[in-house]
């Protein structure tokens, strides 16, 4: 039965042979990987991740989706989590003595950011990640101080990780086409991130880019007066978009 994309679980499902190999390629599966690939879908990526690993566990919201992949694969080598992915304990998946968790996906635009968040927290954990995302969306992940895309989502992030674009998708490699480029982002978690809660840097970063064309002494007011900036490194009267990690780091560093 053929199944039919919902739009509120943000379905666009990956169909173009040629762009799945290339993901296979830049992901490199090996036989003992401990990998799990979020939303699965109609499965072309699965199948061909399965080629490679012995085991793979994916996690899928859709029921209907659910059954499809319990029915069709050895549930011994596909092991299927019905959940949303936004509420999984990725942390409980059994990993091998001395690996890291490898997570791979296509991930529906609608949850992206959330999403990445939420799997933030797990990086320790994380020896790489490839997702399929928004095009625009992988661009603010990768962004450098200073471009137009670098903003929360630039910061956020590369605190935790490296994140490389590694090619863009076009619309026509999926059923239904979505109206965006996608891309292919990798993500490797630093070995030695900047010390800081995450809390205290969310609510910096959230703050300066809340009015990002004022200058950072305007955009933190009241959370940090001008002597405060200069002491973190931090000119009073830049401009957030072009502020580095690191000095919002020190910033967070100085909230109580």
């Amino acid at each position: 039965m053929k199944h039919i994309p919902r739009k509120r679980f943000g379905q666009n499902f990956l169909t173009d042979g040629g762009v799945l190999q290339n993901i296979i390629r830049v992901i490199y599966p090996q036989p003992d990987d401990a990998m799990v690939e979020i939303g699965p879908g109609l499965a072309a990526m699965t199948k061909l991740l399965l080629e490679s690993l012995k085991t793979l566990h994916v996690v899928e919201l859709d029921r209907d989706l659910v059954a499809r992949l319990e029915k069709t694969f050895d549930p011994r080598r596909l092991i299927v989590h019905a959940g949303d992915a936004l509420q999984f304990d990725f942390a409980a998946l059994p990993v091998p003595a001395g690996q890291k968790l490898r997570i791979v996906g296509n991930l529906p635009y609608n949850i992206s950011s959330p999403l990445l968040f939420h799997l933030a927290q797990l990086a320790p954990l994380v020896q790489d990640q490839h997702f399929m995302l928004q095009k625009e969306v992988v661009e603010r992940m990768a962004a450098p101080p200073g471009s137009k895309t670098y903003g929360r989502l630039s910061v956020m992030l590369q605190w935790r990780y490296r994140c490389e674009m590694l090619f863009v998708v076009p619309p026509e490699a999926f059923e239904p086409p979505p109206r965006v480029e996608s891309a292919i982002v990798r993500m490797v978690p630093l070995a030695d991130p900047l010390v800081c809660e995450q809390e205290k840097l969310e609510q910096v970063v959230l703050k300066a880019f809340t009015q990002r064309r004022k200058v950072i002494r305007n955009c933190l007011a009241g959370m940090f007066d001008e002597n405060a900036l200069i002491d973190a490194g931090v000119d009073p009267q830049a401009r957030p978009e072009t502020i580095a990690l690191a000095q919002y780091v020190a910033l967070a560093n100085r909230l109580p």
